[in-house]
């Protein structure tokens, strides 16, 4: 309901959103700007609408932002979304910018990573008690139930770690589950808390969707990102950094094997140099190439390359206009 978002208002004060009924009164509001972004979860009529506006000499860069896996696992969804009038796509990964190259994007897709918003996610101020795993993630509708269990339940139990979930879309089945094991489950939480909650627990887990293991490798999803901001240890089940966007071994351990992750997680526990090593170096390599400043100069330099050549073009005319 309308105070799950009293989180993001308290947290980004200085954004302001507005509302609309029908998708030209959203697309209206891009008149005028500079840049436009259109994420791929907004609905096929407002992404549409956008484009219309564009065609009709809106003079703005018009960009389509895709953060998920539908074009493989849902491609006539994806396909269904009128870009036409679309400048350019920017894809979270480079396995999902082949896919629109192959779909004719060509030159016009850009690999534009997620990252953490490091003035928000980072260590607490001051270092309290921590105890524990925990995990913030969604059941993920089928895509990973087995890898929860053998990369998380299973583990948390067997190094003896009490675990906290967080995260929605559990059936009752899966409720069940994590009651087997032992987890605690505590349902939805405000991303802008999930700093908070890391700092009262030893270390978290990351589990990838069958997607991002099988069919889009290379693609961490952002909670990589923002817990490694904000130094808590992380051990991940396995997943291939084709574009090396870590070091791993040092930023984070990875694990091929549940019994990998058990004995990963009771060195975490038994280890407080080895916690510390991996907050040290995960904060690092956070700090030096993956927080939001270092997206939006990316996405300036894309932009830039982007009307490089229509800016040309235009000098070019003006050059045969004075020469006439």
């Amino acid at each position: 309901g309308e105070a799950g978002l009293d989180p993001y208002r308290e947290s980004y004060a200085e954004l302001s959103s507005r509302t609309y009924n029908r998708p030209e009164e959203g697309a209206a509001q891009a008149w005028g700007a500079d840049l436009v972004i259109v994420h791929e979860w907004n609905n096929p009529e407002l992404v549409a609408a956008v484009g219309r506006l564009r065609a009709r000499g809106g003079r703005f860069t018009l960009l389509f932002h895709d953060t998920h896996h539908r074009a493989v696992s849902a491609p006539h969804e994806m396909r269904a979304y009128d870009l036409s009038a679309y400048d350019g796509v920017l894809a979270f990964g480079a396995t999902l910018a082949n896919v629109y190259e192959q779909w004719g994007w060509r030159d016009r897709v850009f690999v534009w990573h997620e990252a953490a918003d490091t003035r928000r996610f980072r260590p607490p101020a001051q270092e309290g008690a921590r105890d524990g795993l925990v995990w913030i993630g969604n059941w993920g509708d089928g895509e990973r139930s087995a890898e929860i269990v053998d990369y998380l339940l299973k583990p948390a139990r067997d190094a003896e770690l009490p675990l906290d979930i967080y995260g929605v879309r559990y059936p009752d089945e899966a409720k069940r589950k994590l009651d087997q094991f032992g987890a605690r489950y505590h349902g939805w939480i405000a991303n802008a808390a999930a700093p908070e909650v890391f700092a009262r627990h030893l270390a978290t887990v990351h589990v990838p969707r069958h997607f991002y293991t099988e069919v889009l490798p290379g693609i961490p999803t952002i909670r990589v990102f923002e817990a490694l901001a904000c130094g808590i240890p992380l051990v991940s089940a396995p997943w291939q950094d084709s574009e090396h966007l870590f070091r791993v071994g040092q930023d984070f351990l990875m694990v091929d094997s549940g019994a990998e992750m058990t004995r990963a997680l009771s060195d975490l526990k038994n280890d407080p140099e080895l916690r510390a090593e991996l907050v040290r170096n995960g904060m690092e390599t956070s700090a030096t190439r993956h927080t939001c400043a270092h997206r939006v100069d990316e996405l300036l330099g894309i932009v830039e390359r982007m009307r490089a050549p229509a800016e040309a073009m235009q000098l070019e005319e003006k050059v045969l206009e004075t020469a006439a």
